[in-house]
C-alpha cells in the first residue's frame, strides 16, 4: 500500500499541472478550480505515506519521538496556503461570471477525462485498504474527486451544445468552495493536534472510568491524551494504588496498559504510580482527579 500512495502523490502532481496549464490555455476557470481542488488531496495521500514510511524510522536523540509530526505540519502550511488560494480563485470565478470569457470546451473535455481516469485509479487502488482510517480518507477524497470531474465533463459539453459560458465560472465558484471547505477541515485538524488537542473521537471520562475499573485502581489524576502522528496516540497520568507488593503493581500496570491499547488504541503511555490518600493540599491535581467512588 505504501507503494500505491506514493505513486498517487506523483500521479496528482502530474494532474494539477495538466490541469493549471489546460486551464490557463482553455481559459477555463473549472479546470483550475480543479487543479486546486486535487491539491487538497497531496496532504492526505502524503501524511498517510508519511505515516507508514516514518512509523518504521527509530527516535533519535534529538528527535525523540521520531518524525510523526512533520506530515502533520506539511498539512497545516499546505491548508493554510488553499484557503487563501480558494478565496482567491471564488472571487476569480465571480468575476468571470459577470465578465463572461470564451472557453476551450475541447481541452476543458478532454483535460477533465484525463482527470477523471486519474481520480478513479488511485480510488479504485486503495479501495481495498479503506478499513484503515488513512486510507479512508484518501478513497473518499478521490470518490469526491472523481465526482467533481464529471460535473466539468458535463459543464463542458453544456458550454458547447447551448454556448452558455456562464456555466464555467459556476463550476469554478462550487468547486472552489469544496477546496475552502477541505482547507479549512484539513487547517482544523492539524492545528488541533499541533496543539495536542484530545484526540477527537475519544472523551477523557471515559479513559478515566476505563482505568477506574481495573481492580486495585483507586484514583486517577493528572491525565493528558495527545496525538503523536497518524496513528499513534499518547497518554500521561497519575495513578493512586494502596500498598502493595512491587510484583501486584507491575500487574496493574500491565492491566492498563491493556486496557488503553485495546479500548482506546492508546499504544504510547507514561504512568506514574502514587500512594493513595495523600492529602488534597499536595498540590498533585490537575485537574480534578476522577476517583472510583465518583464513575
Amino acid at each position: 500500500m505504501t507503494g500505491i500512495l506514493g505513486a498517487a502523490v506523483i500521479a496528482t502532481f502530474i494532474l494539477v499541472a495538466v490541469e493549471l496549464a489546460a486551464g490557463y490555455a482553455g481559459h477555463s476557470i473549472a479546470l483550475i478550480s480543479d487543479a486546486l481542488h486535487n491539491l487538497t488531496d497531496v496532504p492526505t495521500l502524503v501524511i498517510s505515506w508519511l505515516g507508514m514510511r516514518w512509523a518504521k524510522r527509530p527516535p533519535t536523540a534529538e528527535k525523540t519521538y521520531g518524525y510523526h509530526r512533520a506530515g502533520i505540519l506539511a498539512a497545516f502550511v499546505n491548508a493554510t496556503l488553499l484557503t487563501i488560494l480558494s478565496l482567491f480563485l471564488v472571487y476569480e470565478s465571480v468575476v468571470r461570471l459577470r465578465h463572461p470569457v470564451e472557453v476551450q470546451t475541447g481541452i476543458m473535455l478532454w483535460v477533465s477525462l484525463f482527470a477523471l481516469v486519474i481520480n478513479s485509479g488511485i480510488t479504485l487502488a486503495v479501495h481495498s485498504g479503506r478499513h484503515d482510517l488513512n486510507i479512508r480518507g484518501v478513497w473518499i477524497h478521490n470518490l469526491g474527486d472523481a465526482l467533481s470531474n464529471v460535473a466539468i465533463v458535463v459543464g463542458a459539453l453544456s458550454i458547447r451544445w447551448t454556448g452558455a459560458l456562464w456555466i464555467d465560472p459556476v463550476i469554478g465558484i462550487g468547486i472552489g468552495v469544496m477546496v475552502l471547505w477541505s482547507g479549512i477541515g484539513i487547517l482544523r485538524e492539524s492545528s488541533h493536534i499541533l496543539l495536542e488537542g484530545l484526540p477527537r473521537e475519544m472523551r477523557l471520562d471515559a479513559v478515566a472510568a476505563a482505568v477506574l475499573r481495573i481492580e486495585g485502581v483507586q484514583e486517577v489524576h493528572d491525565i493528558h491524551i495527545w496525538t503523536l502522528g497518524t496513528d499513534l496516540t499518547a497518554l500521561s497520568c497519575h495513578i493512586c494504588i494502596p500498598d502493595m507488593h512491587m510484583e501486584e503493581s507491575e500487574r496493574v500496570l500491565k492491566q492498563v496498559r491493556d486496557v488503553l491499547a485495546h479500548d482506546f488504541k492508546i499504544t504510547h503511555t507514561t504512568i506514574q504510580f502514587e500512594r493513595a490518600g495523600l492529602p488534597s493540599e499536595a498540590g498533585l491535581y490537575m485537574p480534578e482527579p476522577a476517583r472510583r467512588s465518583e464513575m
